[in-house]
C-alpha cells in the first residue's frame, strides 16, 4: 500500500486513502498541515482536481500555522477534532496517545459529522482532510470514512499504519516543535490506538452509522456519501 503516498512539496504524509473496501482511488485523500505548501505542491494538487480542503486542526494552529493554497479553487472547511476549551471538559485531558483515542471518539463527533456532511454534497470531491501531521485525528477521521465505504478493519489499520513510514516514526520517536514553539516529541502510532476508539464507538453506540446518527447524520446524508466516493 506505500504505492498510495503522493509527492507534494511542502506537505507531509500525503496519500490516497481510496483503493479500499468501495473507497474509489483519487478522491479522499488524507495529509499533514498544508501551511508550508509549495507552489509546486499547488500545481499538483490542482492536477489532483482538489475541490475541498478539511482541515481538523484546533482554531489557534489555524492562526499560528494556516494553510497555504497559492490561490487554489478550493473550499476550505475548518471542523475541529478536539474541543476548544480544555476547561469546559467534565473528564481530563488526555496525557498520552493511550488515552487520546478513545477520548478522541467520544468527543469527535461533530467534527466527524460535519466531515461527513460536506464530502456527501455535490462537488465535494476529490478532497483532502489533515490535521498537523496527519496521524492521529486525520487517523481516525479517514478510518470512519474507509469503514463507512466497507473496508474491513485489516485494511483500515494498515492504511492507518502507513503514517509512521510518511513520517519516519517507523524509527521510533522524533521531536518537533509544536504551534506553541515548544519541543515534543512525536511517537509512532499502532493498531491498538486506533482499535480503542472504534472500540469505544462500537461499545456506546453500536455501529457507526447510529454513532454518527446522535450527531445529526442521516441516512440520506449517508447513502450520498456512498454515492459520492464509492467506485
Amino acid at each position: 500500500m506505500t504505492d498510495a503516498f503522493i509527492e507534494i512539496p511542502g506537505v507531509r504524509n500525503f496519500r490516497d486513502a481510496g483503493g479500499i473496501g468501495a473507497l474509489r482511488r483519487g478522491v479522499l485523500y488524507r495529509s499533514g498541515s498544508l501551511h508550508t505548501l509549495t507552489e509546486e505542491g499547488a500545481g499538483r494538487l490542482k492536477d489532483l482536481g482538489l475541490r475541498t480542503v478539511v482541515d481538523l486542526r484546533s482554531a489557534f494552529e489555524l492562526e499560528v500555522w494556516p494553510d497555504e493554497l497559492h490561490g487554489l479553487d478550493v473550499e476550505s472547511l475548518s471542523v475541529p477534532t478536539l474541543p476548544a476549551n480544555r476547561e469546559d471538559l467534565d473528564r481530563p485531558w488526555p496525557e498520552d496517545q493511550a488515552s487520546l483515542y478513545p477520548f478522541m471518539a467520544e468527543t469527535a463527533g461533530p467534527s466527524l459529522a460535519a466531515v461527513v456532511r460536506r464530502l456527501a454534497q455535490p462537488g465535494a470531491t476529490p478532497a483532502v482532510v489533515h490535521c498537523a501531521v496527519g496521524k492521529d485525528r486525520t487517523g481516525l477521521t479517514i478510518a470512519v470514512l474507509q469503514s463507512l465505504l466497507g473496508a474491513t478493519p485489516e485494511e483500515i489499520t494498515a492504511d492507518f499504519l502507513l503514517s509512521n513510514i510518511g513520517l519516519g516514526l517507523d524509527q521510533g520517536p522524533t521531536p518537533y516543535i509544536d504551534e506553541t514553539g515548544s519541543e515534543r516529541i512525536s511517537r509512532p502510532i499502532s493498531a491498538e490506538l486506533l482499535d480503542s476508539a472504534l472500540t469505544w464507538i462500537h461499545t456506546h453506540h453500536g455501529d457507526l452509522r447510529t454513532y454518527l446518527a446522535t450527531h445529526g447524520v442521516s441516512p440520506a446524508e449517508l447513502d450520498a456519501l456512498y454515492a459520492n466516493l464509492s467506485a
